[in-house]
């Protein structure tokens, strides 16, 4: 057994267990639970000062089906390494404050027979936008498997195509996790970021990385959705200059169900 440790716990989120748990229960209790049966939730993956709420706009929308995931598919883009392809870990447990997290090493083993699949585990090493979602998950489901692929230079196609393979019944939620715009004036932002969300509900597989950081593995999601005849919600949109003051240089962030 390999165990991937938290990489940005005491920084994107609390390294304390108690406090931890306190803030993500907090968070899912302010959120706003809708009639809703995702099978796919879009989160955005900053620092839960400034993104936590919109993320647990997302999560909330689990509660009832805590017994029924058994495996959430989690797809990040990579921050810190450049490669081709998705990366699954060679770890098979992650760990957060909250606990360990088992790999779904079955699925995971299958993906290997994909050309576009490597094991990389250090595009996973340092990576946030998968982790900052575990405590999350933890907190609103019950006993569940993960496997996390980070994406790194991927067509939409080659995305869908594991996406595809993984989709499976009730049992699985996929989640996307990507932010928005990056750094730009708040106004600006808010511009930028209502076309991108435009684009989402549409389920147009054309975005740019200037758009969402995690437009790669979000342009794969949108294809497969696309393909199903699905239907897209918006949850929450917002950026960094609402929740944390700062209207200079700002994140947007975005939260979605799609069924």
């Amino acid at each position: 057994m390999t165990i991937r440790q938290p990489a940005v716990a005491g920084v994107f989120y609390p390294a304390n267990r108690s406090a931890l748990s306190r803030e993500v229960s907090q968070l899912l209790d302010e959120a706003t639970l809708h009639n809703l049966s995702p099978k796919v939730l879009i989160a955005p993956h900053a620092g839960y000062i400034y993104s936590g709420a919109t993320a647990a706009a997302a999560y909330r929308q689990l509660a009832g089906r805590e017994s029924i995931i058994s495996r959430v598919v989690l797809l990040g883009p990579s921050h810190h390494v450049p490669f081709h392809g998705l990366a699954l870990p060679a770890s098979t447990v992650f760990n957060t404050p909250l606990g360990p997290v088992n790999i779904d090493t079955e699925s995971a083993n299958q993906l290997l027979t994909f050309s576009q699949v490597q094991v990389l585990e250090a595009a996973h090493e340092l990576e946030h936008s998968l982790e900052v979602q575990l405590p999350f998950l933890q907190t609103i489901l019950n006993d569940f498997q993960l496997l996390p692929l980070v994406v790194g230079d991927a067509s939409p196609l080659a995305v869908s195509e594991v996406l595809e393979h993984l989709w499976g019944g009730p049992e699985t939620l996929i989640v996307i996790s990507t932010d928005l715009s990056h750094y730009h004036p708040y106004e600006e932002a808010q511009a930028i970021d209502a076309n991108t969300v435009k684009t989402i509900q549409n389920l147009e597989a054309t975005l740019k990385g200037e758009q969402a950081c995690g437009s790669r593995p979000l342009n794969g999601l949108l294809t497969s959705a696309f393909n199903r005849n699905m239907e897209v919600v918006t949850l929450d949109t917002c950026n960094s200059g609402d929740s944390a003051g700062d209207h200079g240089r700002v994140v947007g962030y975005a939260a979605f169900a799609i069924q």
